[in-house]
């Protein structure tokens, strides 16, 4: 009997922490095809004589202002070579990335057929945390240097909310939001529930193009802070209710609630305790009740009106 009871808790217990809007899907029989070249391998291990090489291979690298005395410069600074055998040790191969990317595409596929998967190209970008990933149609530019671990020694001085993203885990999560930017429409909303909603979007997407990613992951907070987003959910809301928030047009609530940041800005006591982007989790859940109340696909959700959405989204905030 012990032996019946603890299997159904660890049972329930793995079904409670499973996302309840993960929609696992079937994408065995979808074909991806996509090449890949490790850029910062090529780079800094080039001389002055196999240089021509180089600028022919990644051509869209080299513009006719850099010089080869610049070139062989910077493959030889000490700096950028510690800092490309720093990557080495965490990235001298990718294969379980190239794994995710395969399962990334072809979920990406599956909602959206017309979908092409773009080559890979690793670099290194000393540490530009703010362009991690470029995608570009055909190209998918990945900074390996900006995911080392949010304890590694070169992000020391950063703040903890952009360590925590540094991690090797949060690069898929990375790549398929610089993806699904692209692929929702821009937006035109000026209201602050519409501009919630369209981060929601977003963040939606996410869950179904990277079904097995913990939550956490895809919004880059860490347990605590995603704990307090969760329980305090309905003082969140209320908190925007009686401010008059929702329609409010003020583009300085971008910054305290939509932009990413340490906290997000109440002006209580408690913001401290709270994450950055509370309004981007706020329209997730709402673009979660919309889908679990409406039967729309995810291409229909990425170009239906905000306000469409929130009046058919039979959001409650959980208490």
């Amino acid at each position: 009997m012990r032996f019946f009871i603890l299997v159904f808790l660890i049972l329930f217990s793995f079904l409670s922490c499973k996302p309840s809007d993960t929609e696992i899907v079937d994408t065995s029989t979808i074909e991806v095809d996509f090449s890949t070249k490790r850029y910062e391998v090529d780079f800094y291990n080039t001389t002055t004589e196999n240089l021509p090489d180089l600028k022919n291979k990644y051509p869209y690298f080299f513009p006719k202002a850099f010089t080869d005395s610049l070139v062989i410069a910077k493959i030889n600074n000490k700096d950028e070579q510690e800092l490309y055998k720093e990557t080495q040790k965490q990235y001298s191969t990718i294969s379980k990335f190239q794994t995710e990317l395969t399962s990334l595409f072809k979920h990406i596929t599956f909602y959206n057929p017309t979908f092409e998967s773009p080559d890979l190209v690793t670099l290194i970008s000393n540490i530009d945390y703010e362009s991690r990933i470029i995608y570009a149609d055909s190209l998918l530019l990945v900074s390996l240097d900006v995911y080392l671990g949010k304890e590694h020694d070169f992000y020391a001085d950063f703040p903890s909310y952009i360590k925590q993203t540094n991690t090797k885990e949060h690069l898929i999560v990375d790549v398929a939001d610089a993806i699904i930017e692209q692929q929702v429409p821009l937006s035109l909303e000026r209201s602050f529930i519409g501009r919630m909603i369209h981060e929601g979007k977003k963040m939606y997407a996410l869950d179904r193009y990277l079904p097995t990613i913990p939550d956490t992951l895809k919004i880059g907070y860490s347990k605590s802070k995603f704990q307090w987003a969760a329980e305090n959910e309905e003082n969140i809301w209320m908190y925007f209710i009686e401010k008059k928030l929702l329609f409010s047009t003020d583009t300085k609530l971008n910054k305290r609630f939509l932009e990413n940041a340490p906290f997000s800005k109440f002006y209580l006591r408690q913001d401290r305790q709270s994450p950055g982007r509370i309004g981007v989790w706020i329209g997730w859940q709402i673009v979660k009740s919309f889908m679990q109340n409406n039967d729309v696909s995810l291409q229909k959700l990425l170009t239906t009106d905000s306000e469409d959405i929130f009046n058919k989204s039979r959001y409650k905030p959980k208490q």
